[in-house]
């Protein structure tokens, strides 16, 4: 699995982590992320063994050119060294010898600025690359840290959350058992009604 393989299964398994109901905290699973990070501490390397190779050969892709540049500048030489003759023909052949001279001149010239300029590209998109991949690294690494604490945040709400319905329900279980012994209890007798004085009427005399 490669280094940007990793990255995205690690930005998928933040995306679709589970949420804490009312928190808007994630839950993610240690086990895979510390798998994860091992598996870019083992293909990390890889990657810069690549770059790495990549230098090498710019700075093959330059001596090349160098060792063309100075073949060429050389056969012109001789090519020169050899019309050495006092005539027109000579002298035609002198200037002819100078033009190919600083043509080959340019044309080694143009060879290794174009090989500098390949090499310098073959540079900064190492260099890009490399920065990228850091760059998502520490990013990644960074949004599943904040994840993690946020998970660990919403553990500790949810532990504060049980602790207080606990405490709740110790109270409503006292106010039941104490509402319940009130029930137990004896009544008092109810007191007895007193019977009402009939009333005499005085004798007709």
């Amino acid at each position: 699995m490669g280094v940007r393989e990793t990255l995205d299964n690690i930005e998928n398994m933040v995306a679709t982590a589970k949420t804490f109901p009312f928190t808007g905290h994630i839950l993610i699973n240690d086990n895979d992320l510390v798998h994860y990070v091992e598996e870019l501490r083992n293909d990390l390397p890889k990657e810069l063994e690549k770059a790495d190779a990549i230098m090498k050969q710019r700075e093959g892709i330059i001596k090349d050119a160098q060792r063309e540049a100075e073949h060429i500048r050389k056969e012109a030489q001789d090519q020169a060294a050899l019309m050495v003759e006092h005539s027109e023909i000579v002298m035609q052949s002198k200037q002819r010898g100078k033009e190919i001279l600083q043509q080959t001149q340019q044309q080694s010239k143009e060879m290794i600025d174009a090989a500098k300029a390949q090499a310098q590209e073959l540079k900064d998109n190492v260099d890009l690359y490399a920065n990228q991949v850091f760059e998502q690294l520490i990013a990644h690494v960074s949004r599943t840290f904040e994840g993690v604490q946020q998970a660990q945040d919403g553990v500790k709400q949810a532990a504060t959350g049980v602790q207080q319905v606990t405490q709740g329900l110790q109270q409503a279980l006292q106010v039941l058992q104490t509402a319940k012994a009130g029930l137990n209890q004896p009544k008092p007798p109810a007191p007895a009604k007193e019977e009402k004085a009939e009333e005499h009427l005085p004798a007709e005399q």
